[in-house]
């Protein structure tokens, strides 16, 4: 493939005031009122967006080389590290993608996108769930190898550092072996909370590490947020369509819940929010404001601090989930909710399941003001997690690997979600919508109506392909017609023909 030479370009002088009019001489409506000076910004932003104009006027068209580091640097007589920053922004934003012993090349665009799904109607009163065998036929048929895994959100093996963690895991056993059978009791261990609040405070959020309890896996720590702040036959507010763990647990503590139109792009509807929380006596909100399970949305800062404020209204806890937070496609991490919390009402759960190791299973929480009584359940629980699995963690955090693997992960998420969304464009049948997530590894499909995914699976699973079915993720037997898909696994030619298989068996029902 040749190698695209841009021709170099002078630094651009400070950019005056000026105010856009149009013919008539009025200020046109989306023209900027200011253009800020280019040459305040950083050189490194410079290239980016200079890179990124010519991918976007079609001078670099998908699939060319870029210069390499060096000629860049030579090019546009900037240092080598100015031209790998701006290498690495436009990887971040989506534009370029690096390939092993190749160079940089410009990454495919988005094809000519569907609508995006629907929101929901709201629910007309509480109800206790009722979760069936389905949830845990999917997680069962996930661990089956010879089963395309489009139905379980499990990230693939192959993109994590699973030797390193394996060697780090052997030295950590070697130096201490009674580590191997001494009892986990415990909050936490230090040394790991302490990276852990210390990545939060590069998000926004300043945690002290005593206010962390860690726990096994995101699970549990949901599990004693909920159970610490409601009793059976409570009424709990989700969002809708649901991540079908939170309805699992729901129903384990014989809570009720009533579910509130969501946006795949912009999250929980704030107004019906409100409705719900004056028509029921609700004791807890369960959120997950950064790219939910399963729509991909994301809230503005905006919209979680007038969350924050209808929950201080109304004078309620709320239980964050922010387990995809790291997995952002953008420049910036999204802040947790927890950012906005004044008087510890946020309870904020994650853990290193969708990023780093899922076969640790070790999590944590932040509940606030709830810290003592979500220790004492966690001591009921399971006492502690295993302090072998998190020195492991505590000293690949403090190595500094952390940050270069999250880099690499979101871009495989990133291209994987292009990749599944152009094969949908492909294979599926007219009238699909689709979300576009941000961040994480799954995308919410509404097909035409008259789809049933339920019996979509059944279909399925005689060509091996496991799928979660639109029902798994209510309350109440809603969204029949759509699908959760799962882009974890890398692409490849057995991947794409699962994706048209389906898509034969969804235009077979219409």
């Amino acid at each position: 493939m040749i190698e695209t030479t841009i021709p170099p370009k002078s630094r651009p002088e400070p950019a005056k005031r000026v105010r856009p009019e149009s013919v008539e001489g009025q200020p046109q409506a989306n023209a900027p009122r200011l253009v800020v000076a280019a040459a305040t910004r950083p050189l490194y932003v410079e290239l980016a967006d200079s890179l990124q104009s010519l991918v976007e006027q079609g001078t670099l068209r998908p699939g060319h080389r870029v210069p390499s580091v060096r000629i860049m640097s030579r090019q546009r007589d900037v240092s080598i590290a100015t031209v790998l920053q701006a290498y690495t922004v436009l990887e971040n934003r989506g534009y370029l993608e690096a390939r092993p012993q190749s160079g940089y090349y410009v990454r495919p665009r988005p094809p000519s996108l569907a609508p995006e799904p629907r929101m929901a109607r709201p629910m007309a009163k509480p109800a206790y769930v009722g979760v069936n065998d389905l949830t845990a036929e999917v997680m069962d048929y996930a661990l089956k190898p010879d089963y395309v895994p489009f139905g379980s959100a499990c990230p693939h093996h192959s993109l994590f550092p699973t030797k390193k963690l394996a060697r780090i895991l052997g030295s950590v056993a070697r130096r201490d072996p009674t580590l191997l059978v001494r009892n986990g009791l415990n909050n936490g261990y230090e040394p790991l909370t302490r990276e852990i609040s210390r990545r939060y405070l590069q998000a926004g959020v300043p945690l002290a590490h005593d206010e962390l309890v860690v726990t096994t896996g995101c699970t549990e720590a949901l599990n004693l947020c909920l159970r610490a702040v409601t009793k059976p036959g409570d009424t709990v507010a989700i969002e809708t369509p649901a991540y079908f763990g939170f309805l699992e647990i729901i129903q384990s503590l014989n809570l009720r819940t009533v579910e509130i139109p969501t946006c795949s792009r912009q999250g929980i509807c704030l107004d019906e929010l409100r409705t719900a929380i004056e028509q029921n006596d609700v004791k807890a909100v369960m959120i997950m404001p950064n790219f939910h399970n399963p729509l991909g949305s994301l809230m503005s800062d905006e919209k979680k601090q007038k969350l924050y404020d209808l929950l201080c209204e109304y004078d309620l806890p709320v239980i964050e989930d922010d387990i995809y937070g790291d997995t952002h496609f953008g420049d910036v991490r999204p802040k947790p909710l927890k950012a906005w919390d004044q008087d510890g009402r946020v309870m904020l759960c994650s853990s290193f399941g969708k990023t780093l190791a899922p076969g640790f299973h070790v999590g944590w929480t932040a509940p606030g003001r709830y810290l003592e009584r979500v220790r004492r359940l966690k001591f009921t629980n399971t006492m502690g997690t295993p302090l072998v699995l998190q020195k492991t963690l505590a000293e690949f955090l403090r190595d500094g690997g952390y940050d270069h693997h999250l880099r690499s992960l979101r871009r495989s998420y990133h291209q994987h979600l292009h990749l599944f969304a152009q094969g949908m464009q492909k294979y599926f049948p007219e009238g699909t919508r689709y979300s576009r997530p941000q961040g994480g590894n799954f995308i919410w499909i509404e097909l035409p109506p008259k789809v049933d995914t339920l019996r979509l699976r059944k279909d399925a699973l005689k060509h091996h392909i496991n799928t979660a079915p639109g029902n798994l993720f209510s309350v109440k037997d809603r969204y029949r017609h759509c699908l959760r898909l799962s882009c974890s696994v890398p692409w490849s030619d057995e991947i794409e023909a699962a994706l048209r298989t389906l898509g034969d068996l969804i235009k077979q029902q219409l």
